[in-house]
């Protein structure tokens, strides 16, 4: 685990490692998701970068009777 220092402007510098692992680029952006006691950074993906993301998912489960087709 790595750890990075909070500036005055309340800015923190994402570790090269991290930034690698994740494909962290400059300008592209991250959700804030305050966890707990912890603040998550999840990077924020194109619309592109989704397509086919649930392919092979089994589309018959129980619908809300409100939602069935």
């Amino acid at each position: 685990m790595q750890q990075v220092i909070v500036s005055a402007k309340f800015q923190v510098v994402i570790p090269k490692a991290v930034r690698e692992a994740l494909g962290i680029l400059p300008g592209q952006r991250l959700q804030v998701v305050p966890y707990g006691d912890r603040i998550e950074l999840v990077p924020m993906r194109g619309i592109g970068e989704m397509r086919g993301f649930l392919a092979g998912m089994d589309p018959r489960f129980e619908r809300e009777p409100d939602r069935e087709l």
